[in-house]
C-alpha cells in the first residue's frame, strides 16, 4: 500500500502539488488523470525519489520512504513521461544495467529479455542504439527494462504515448495481470477511455490539487446526467466563459 500523507511540493512560492492525501491499495491500478502541468508527474517523481516533497510524508507498506528509499527503489518499476534517456547505449546494454541494478540474476535477466522483446516485437533490436529508435521503440525499450526485475510496484508515466496499438495491448494487459496477482500499478494518462479500460480507481488533479478519488461510476453517480468527458473538463478543465464575455 503507498499513502501520501498531507505532501506538498513547492518551488520557490510556486505550489506544484499540494496537501496531497491519497492512499494506493495492494491489487489495484490507479490512475492519476489530469492536463499537463497538474502535478501527474510531479506526484510520481516524489514517489521515485527523483525530488523530495516539500511538506509531508509518503509511505510504502508502512515504511517512510524517506528512511527507506533504497529498500522501496528496489521495489518500483518506472517508466518516465520521456523515452529520451540513455542514447548512447544499445537496448541490452540498457536492459542489463538495470538488471544489475536491481540483483536479477543474469540466467533470469536473459530469460527475461528474450520473454519481453518477444512479447514487444524487439528480438531483433536489442544490440541497437537507443538514439537510433523512433519514439515508439525508445518507449518499448524504457518498458521492458522497467519490468526486466519485475518488482511489486508498477509506476508507469504516460506509458501508452508513442506505442503502437499492438503494444499498447500487450502493456495493458500486463498491467491487469500484475495488479490480478495482488501487486500494485500506478500509472498517469490524460486520456479518459485509458483510464475507463484499466481502472479500479482514479486520482483526478488539477492545478496540484487533488479534486476527485473513487472509481469512474462514483464519478458517473455523481453527476448523474453528464457523459463522462464533459465531467472531466468541467472538473478539471478550463471554466466555461460566458456567452458574449
Amino acid at each position: 500500500m503507498i499513502r501520501f500523507d498531507h505532501v506538498s511540493k513547492l518551488y520557490g512560492e510556486f505550489e506544484a502539488l499540494s496537501d496531497l492525501n491519497l492512499t494506493i491499495n495492494n491489487g489495484e491500478i490507479f490512475g492519476l488523470i489530469g492536463h499537463n502541468g497538474a502535478g501527474k508527474t510531479t506526484t510520481i517523481s516524489l514517489l521515485t525519489s527523483i525530488i523530495q516533497a516539500t511538506y509531508g510524508e509518503i509511505y510504502v507498506d508502512d515504511l517512510l520512504l524517506t528512511q527507506h528509499r533504497d529498500a522501496i527503489k528496489k521495489r518500483i518499476a518506472y517508466v518516465p513521461d520521456s523515452p529520451d534517456i540513455f542514447l548512447h547505449l544499445t537496448a541490452r546494454e540498457y536492459w542489463q544495467f538495470l538488471a544489475s541494478i536491481y540483483g536479477v540474476s543474469k540466467d533470469m535477466a536473459e530469460q527475461r529479455i528474450s520473454d519481453l522483446c518477444a512479447l514487444f516485437d524487439m528480438t531483433d533490436k536489442q544490440d541497437n542504439l537507443i538514439d537510433s529508435f523512433s519514439h515508439g521503440m525508445r518507449q518499448k525499450a524504457i518498458i521492458i527494462g522497467a519490468l526486466i526485475p519485475n518488482p511489486d510496484i508498477w509506476i508507469l508515466d504516460e506509458p501508452l504515448t508513442g506505442l503502437d496499438p499492438q503494444a499498447s495491448f500487450d502493456l495493458k494487459h500486463l498491467m491487469k495481470e500484475h495488479a490480478q496477482a495482488g501487486h500494485t500499478v500506478l500509472f498517469s494518462t490524460h486520456v479518459l477511455s485509458v483510464a475507463e479500460q484499466l481502472c479500479d480507481r482514479i486520482g483526478i488533479l488539477k492545478k496540484g490539487q487533488l479534486i476527485f478519488v473513487g472509481t469512474l461510476d462514483d464519478l458517473r453517480q455523481t453527476y448523474p446526467d453528464k457523459d463522462l468527458e464533459t465531467i472531466y473538463l468541467e472538473l478539471a478543465g478550463r471554466q466555461q466563459e460566458s456567452a458574449g464575455s
